[in-house]
């Protein structure tokens, strides 16, 4: 791992030359620019020699062809070139992070924050929300009263990203100099340098990568990441994007004893994943998905939905998340409407006729019918839903006519590892690559929901074989137990 990191380079060399990936499409850019305006000039010369020298019919259509050929040659060349998911890795944490409930209500009545009648509260939250034994917290919540200052966090922040990072390198072969735009998302906490700095200063990362660092965006930041770097892809050709998604714990213990703010203490654990993407031609042959669609929804101008997840103080100053009574409807309407436009882009005619049918029989015929579900089924084979609880992945799948099947990768990976907040989609899709469930140009759909609120889908391809992931990754020790469907 030690080549992965502050590799040795000359600081001059990284100040007077210019890396050639930045060359390349500075020149393509440049070109096509050129290309452009000549092509103008020289056709709009040749029609006015056209119209002084009276010349015949014939060569003004010759000349109309010629535009129209300009401008298809032009749209050809200006074509945004696929993104391709070329692996990803996800975090395991270690074993002395586990914490089983006893030890987790335990050290909850210790830390001497919370009253009974919180602590009793927490331990209904545990043993129905479909966690197992095994779940993991970071180091700074294992002791008491737990650490949540500032130096806890960092170190939270190393021992999550740097063993994933380095671990999707290592399988991919790059070299932290070989990426050109990175993306870290992370929602509660939000250090000074930021997250991309960290890991730029870390792996002494190119002096003009594009770096971004999301904070704020809940469970879906990471399906949001994924689409933020398809719209970088699209304008800087020939690049590598790497996405990380983490949710840093140690910051965000609350120390009351606000029901509404204590379920986000026994929902949360420890993970994190590194997406690698490319849209580079050659990328195709070793890349395991190819990006089918994206689509960003949010009801953020709605004050009830906005107010459905906030962070605030209670009455004694403590910091913690409010989860609002009605916040299962807002997920509700954030998700109909993000369901709606992405059924109408990816569904046969056959599936959208019948929704649309059934719209207008209750609106103009019988007020009490029912609006037909879209089978998303037809086009989908695999689902990746928010591991926000065993119910509202029950919940999510009723309504969209999900099987056992379907939701299984979603109440595992809760089962086994938690609610992961954002990177929680990345170890279902490594579940369902380790029950080597994926096969050659099967679809995946990763939905995610978070504060603001928003909701997020992206569509996966997968363009190759996916076999041997159950010897490594997350799940390489216990995929052997796996399923266990009597959860209730």
């Amino acid at each position: 791992m030690e080549s992965l990191s502050k590799l040795s380079h000359d600081p001059l060399q990284h100040t007077t030359t210019l890396p050639s990936t930045l060359l390349s499409q500075q020149l393509h850019s440049i070109f096509l620019k050129l290309l452009s305006f000549s092509t103008v000039i020289l056709l709009a010369s040749i029609e006015a020699f056209f119209i002084l020298h009276q010349w015949k019919p014939i060569f003004h259509f010759l000349f109309l062809c010629s535009f129209i050929l300009f401008f298809i040659l032009k749209i050809f060349l200006s074509k945004a070139p696929p993104v391709y998911l070329v692996d990803f890795s996800c975090f395991k944490p270690p074993s002395f992070c586990r914490i089983p409930f006893a030890s987790f209500l335990e050290n909850a009545s210790l830390f001497q924050f919370h009253d009974a009648e919180s602590l009793s509260f927490m331990a209904k939250i545990l043993t129905t929300s479909g966690q197992s034994e095994e779940t993991c917290v970071p180091p700074a919540l294992h002791y008491i009263p737990p650490k949540t200052h500032l130096r806890e966090s960092i170190k939270e922040v190393h021992m999550v990203l740097f063993p994933v990072m380095e671990d999707l390198l290592s399988k991919t072969g790059l070299s932290p100099r070989d990426i050109d735009i990175l993306i870290v998302n992370c929602s509660g906490f939000c250090p000074c340098p930021s997250f991309s700095s960290i890991i730029i200063n870390k792996y002494s990362m190119r002096s003009d990568i594009k770096s971004y660092t999301l904070s704020g965006m809940g469970c879906s930041a990471s399906a949001l990441a994924i689409d933020m770097a398809q719209s970088l892809l699209k304008i800087h050709r020939n690049s590598y994007a790497l996405v990380l998604s983490t949710e840093i714990l140690s910051s965000g213990w609350y120390s009351g004893n606000d029901r509404t703010k204590l379920l986000l203490n026994c929902l949360f654990r420890t993970g994190s994943a590194a997406i690698l993407l490319s849209n580079r031609k050659e990328s195709k042959k070793y890349s395991k998905y190819i990006l089918f669609r994206t689509l960003r929804t949010q009801r953020a101008f709605d004050d009830k939905a906005y107010f459905s997840a906030f962070r605030e103080e209670d009455s004694e100053g403590n910091l913690g998340v409010t989860l609002k009574r009605d916040l299962l409807q807002v997920a509700g309407e954030t998700l109909r409407s993000n369901i709606t436009v992405l059924g109408y882009s990816i569904l046969p005619l056959s599936e959208k006729l019948w929704h649309g049918v059934s719209i207008l029989w209750k609106k103009f015929i019988d007020k009490s019918s029912e609006i037909y579900v879209p089978n998303f089924k037809t086009v989908i084979q695999h689902f990746c839903l928010p591991t926000s609880g065993r119910p509202v992945i029950r919940e999510i799948a009723k309504g969209l006519k999900l099987g056992d099947r379907d939701m299984e990768a979603a109440l595992m990976t809760l089962h086994r590892f938690g609610n992961q907040s954002s990177s929680s989609l990345w170890y279902e899709l490594a579940y369902l690559e380790a029950k080597e469930s994926v096969n050659k140009g099967d679809k995946v759909w990763q939905l995610g929901m978070g504060s603001g609120p928003k909701c997020n889908s992206v569509v996966w391809e997968c363009i190759r074989p996916i076999i041997g992931e159950s010897k490594r990754g997350p799940w390489a020790d216990c995929i052997c137990r796996y399923p266990i469907m009597d959860l209730d």
